[in-house]
């Protein structure tokens, strides 16, 4: 047996034998604190038995062995969990899916054996069409995964799965269920299309990148998951109705339990639904019994205890920590503060503002570990998209039911359920786009140590704040100049800035400056609500020349984030227009602003303000792929090869800007410009291992960036360049480790600020 499993159980029979010692002191004694100390080790003793299985299961059989030799092998599968289709930062290499599935077989070495272990797989595009519940057969290489991970090994599948049987006929029906109500709100708009089905059951499959972004910066994510809230409304208006039909006392109850299992089935009974079932029934249960605090305490315990007994990874996982969070605020704060509000305005406002300050209040130490950011704006946000949600998700269940009766009725419902959750959207979009949406707060051990202060001394003081209409008030206007009004961090950006590394995460955002509130802006990262923020923060408002050096996502993904709010007069481009999806993408949204977008030419050479720059490269476009869909596994690409590369000159430094250009493509630009000298490098690709060591020792620069994202996929910066910048006595500065890194240059001396790392 592994020496966790052994670890686990001989603490779980040492918590027993502690128990039933105190039991039987308990017993003669009738002493109270002995009973309250049976009652802890028991649980104990519980929860370690429960993990000595889990622990168990997932560390013996054939699966863990031959995943830490690699080995390939044959398994039978059963799919636990939906396919979900992911794809790498610039789309290097072809789309993957990811899901979960139990091994029930593996054949390996000439052995069959039956199991029952838990996997985590990595297949081919042909995996996205397997459905939850099936049988599959399929042949893959096993990799061992973390210590204490949920699964225990991985297997990387690149054949097409063999379907062996069908989901259990509840599954099916479920998921029939679920496609209509995907084809009642077929003709919406791609945003309501994706929001109905996530509020419904949260099916999160066709939500818009973009609007998943917007409801985390405006704390609405919790709608569009599966959650309490989801539950919560289907019961608050079916229990009602069903009273009104005249079912009373235990018949309410078994109607109330017929929900939850439909809900469950519907939903699909994975951990985080069981979860969002128990928290929903729990704050339910608080919010409208108007029973004592010390019972929906006790109805929270026991429904923690009971999902820990049931999964106990459950204990590592954020999304449980929160839901158990939020509900707590809600169950031993909400009716305080709503009773405080209560006493000046209407009953059903009051618990409406009182729910959400709860629930967000609670969560923000965790929100702000797991994000770098608080939001300012999620109570608010809450409070207006609050009431449209109920009727969206009501709607959104009666279309799912209907579709099985008639699919014209079912679009009538799906359309009705539209508006309300158009105005969810608008709410979030709105939210989003305010300057001080979102205050970035440092995920640190002492940041979040102080903010858990700060949120206990809120707990305690708030409730008088609430009593007092004039002190809310007072309150509410200071959160409001905040949020339209943000004030910059203190000494950013510096004085006399003349070049700014921005934290876009794994991609390039550069901002050269041209006057007082102007810049030329090179590259725009992977998503637009960093750059904005970037830029907001330097107040930028005129961007003369926008430069994308290829057309990589990670480096033209945030172009909409440049161009909000801002006169942008021209877009240059690389030459090379590929991938040609992300081309199309571009023009599409210049064309949406009337901006011009140009190809640049090589060796041309512009000036603006104080700025000056000349591009060194291209020099010559390689030929377009002659299939536009097909993609580039290799680092080396030609869109890398073909990025601009650009010379600036600025108050007498020279600034070397290489886009992700690769060593060959490194070479032909020193073979064009052997007398290639630069103050500053912007390390190409991100400090990829791929570096042509001529070229650093040519370019001979004193400084530095690298702009790559905090614990990257690619592992960039990559420590061969790292060193090699280092021996040649470079001094470094990288946007993973400092966050936006600004440089100033007094009497030929370069200097940097950092901004810290941002959300």
């Amino acid at each position: 047996m592994p020496h966790s499993s052994i670890v686990a159980v001989i603490t779980a029979a040492t918590a027993t034998a502690i128990t039933l010692t105190l039991l039987t002191l308990a017993l003669r004694r009738r002493s109270r604190l002995l009973f309250t100390l049976v009652a802890i080790t028991s649980l104990s003793a519980g929860l370690a038995a429960a993990s000595a299985l889990q622990i168990h299961r997932l560390t013996t059989g054939p699966i863990p062995a031959l995943a830490t030799t690699h080995s390939t092998a044959k398994l039978h599968l059963k799919i636990t969990s939906d396919p979900a289709v992911r794809s790498t930062p610039g789309n290097r290499r072809p789309p993957y899916v990811v899901l979960k599935a139990t091994a029930e077989q593996v054949t390996a070495r000439g052995t069959a054996t039956r199991v029952r272990t838990p996997i985590l797989l990595i297949g081919s595009p042909a995996w996205q069409h397997v459905r939850l519940g099936q049988l599959v057969e399929t042949s893959g290489r096993l990799s061992a995964v973390d210590p204490g991970s949920d699964v225990a090994a991985m297997v990387s599948a690149r054949a097409s799965p063999k379907i062996l049987g069908d989901p259990a006929w509840w599954l099916r029906a479920a998921e029939q269920v679920r496609a209509g109500l995907r084809d009642s709100v077929a003709d919406q708009p791609d945003d309501v299309r994706g929001l109905v089905p996530a509020l419904v059951m949260g099916d999160e499959s066709a939500l818009p990148p973009d609007l998943v972004t917007d409801f985390q910066l405006t704390g609405l994510t919790h709608l569009s998951a599966v959650s309490g809230t989801n539950l919560t409304l289907l019961l608050a208006f079916v229990l009602p109705l069903a009273r009104l039909l005249g079912v009373r006392a235990r018949g309410l109850t078994v109607v109330g339990l017929l929900m939850v299992v439909a809900f469950v089935i519907l939903a699909r009974p994975q951990p985080s639904v069981l979860r969002a079932a128990a928290m929903g029934l729990v704050a339910l249960a608080a919010m409208t019994t108007g029973g004592s605090r010390r019972r929906a305490v006790r109805s929270l315990s026991v429904a923690v205890i009971a999902l820990l007994l049931l999964d106990t990874s459950l204990a590592r996982s954020a999304g449980f920590a929160l839901s158990v969070l939020a509900t707590a605020g809600i169950v031993l704060l909400g009716p305080a503060w709503r009773d405080a509000l209560a006493t000046w305005m209407p009953l059903r406002l009051a618990e409406a503002i009182s729910c959400p300050l709860a629930a967000q209040l609670a969560c923000t130490p965790v929100v702000a570990w797991l994000s770098g950011q608080v939001s300012l704006v999620a109570v608010a946000a809450n409070l207006l998209a609050g009431p449209a949600v109920g009727p969206a998700t009501i709607l959104g269940f009666g279309a799912a039911g209907i579709a099985l009766l008639s699919s014209d009725l079912a679009r009538l419902a799906g359309w009705l359920a539209s508006w309300p959750a158009r105005w969810i959207i608008l709410v979030a979009e709105t939210g989003a786009d305010l300057p001080g949406a979102v205050s970035p707060w440092p995920a640190t051990v002492v940041g979040v140590t102080i903010l858990t202060l700060l949120c206990l001394a809120l707990t305690v003081g708030l409730h008088r704040i609430l009593t007092r209409p004039l002190a809310v008030l007072l309150c509410l206007a200071v959160l409001v100049f905040v949020v339209l009004r943000p004030t910059p961090r203190l000494g950013w950006p510096p004085a006399n800035w003349i070049l700014v590394a921005c934290d876009v995460g794994q991609g390039d955002g550069l901002v050269l400056r041209t006057g007082p509130r102007s810049a030329v802006v090179v590259d725009t990262g992977p998503d637009p609500t960093p750059m904005d923020r970037c830029l907001q923060d330097l107040g930028i408002t005129h961007i003369p020349v926008l430069v994308l050096t290829h057309f990589h996502a990670d480096h033209a993904g945030g172009l909409a984030g440049a161009l909000h709010d801002r006169q942008v007069d021209e877009i240059e481009v690389t030459p090379y227009f590929s991938p040609p999806a992300e081309f199309r993408r571009v023009q599409a949204l210049a064309s949406t602003h009337q901006i011009p977008v140009r190809p640049v030419t090589y060796k041309e050479r512009r000036t603006i303000g104080p700025l000056t720059w000349t591009t060194l490269w291209p020099a010559q476009v390689p030929s377009l792929p002659t299939d536009p869909s097909a993609t580039n596994d290799d680092e080396s690409s030609p869109e890398n090869n073909a990025s601009i590369v650009m010379l600036a000159e600025t108050t007498g430094l020279r600034i070397l800007l290489t886009g992700d250009l690769e060593p060959e493509a490194q070479r032909s630009v020193l073979a064009a410009h052997p007398d290639l000298r630069a103050d500053i490098l912007k390390v190409p690709h991100h400090g990829s291992a791929r570096q042509d060591p001529t070229f650093f020792a040519t370019a001979q620069p004193r400084l530095a960036l690298i702009s790559a994202g905090p614990d990257n996929d690619y592992g960039h910066p990559a420590p061969r360049t790292l060193d090699l910048l280092t021996r040649t006595g470079t001094t470094i500065r990288r946007t993973d480790t400092s966050g936006a890194i600004a440089i100033t240059s007094e009497n030929n001396k370069l200097a940097t600020t950092s901004q810290g790392r941002s959300p």
